[in-house]
């Protein structure tokens, strides 16, 4: 996942805005206590998307991939006064410890945590969504991208996470795993729908963001 020399991506987060206190917290914690803490965005990949969110003040957002909740507390920095993030996650060991990091936040009740699949609820989402953050499993990263479309308002922005899947999405064809295949076709398709305007961004672990036209 380290495309950018670890010097650099200290000084940009040096002269980014800061982690607040729960999100250290959230950092901390996860590294100490929970499997496989890489998946945890960070502080730089936080900022990005908080920044992403207030630029857009989307008044729903949909999350695929809770873990730790670190990146649901950085997207609902934007959501305008009376919104609501969605998140979904498959894990229900991690759902008393996500809920209480949560109910820390100023405010809470703008979090709509759901534990289950991903592939079940998102059909039974009603609302227009204006940002969504996908950032689960990466072999149905495209079947969570077509369910949500339809979903999604136009000028509405979908931002995947791992693109890039530690830089194994260079690899020939023939070498390539179940994920990296599938986000590789996930590239694929996504950057030839015209439906949207693609951007990969080669930050941390690879960000593609789609604005819905």
């Amino acid at each position: 996942m380290e495309f950018i020399d670890a010097k650099i991506e200290q000084y940009a987060i040096r002269h980014s805005a800061a982690e607040t206190e729960l999100l250290e917290k959230i950092n901390r914690d996860t590294w100490a206590e929970v499997l496989m803490p890489r998946m945890l965005s960070g502080p730089l990949q936080g900022r990005i998307l908080a920044m992403f969110s207030k630029m857009i003040q989307p008044k729903v957002i949909l999350e695929i991939g809770t873990y730790t909740g670190y990146s649901a507390i950085c997207l609902a920095e934007g959501l305008q006064p009376q919104g609501k993030l969605i998140t979904i996650d498959i894990n229900d060991e991690l759902e008393k410890r996500v809920r209480g990091y949560f109910a820390q936040c100023p405010n809470p009740e703008k979090f709509d945590y759901r534990v289950g699949d991903a592939l079940d609820i998102i059909p039974q989402i009603n609302e227009t969504i204006d940002l969504v953050f996908i950032d689960a499993d990466k072999v149905n990263y495209y079947a969570y991208y077509d369910l949500v479309f339809d979903k999604v308002a136009r000028g509405g922005i979908i931002i995947a996470d791992n693109v890039l899947w530690s830089g194994k999405i260079l690899d020939p064809r023939e070498k390539m795993d179940e994920d990296t295949l599938a986000l590789s076709e996930f590239n694929r398709m996504v950057s030839k729908d015209e439906r949207v305007d693609p951007l990969l961004l080669p930050v941390r672990d690879g960000l593609m963001v789609l604005r819905k036209k």
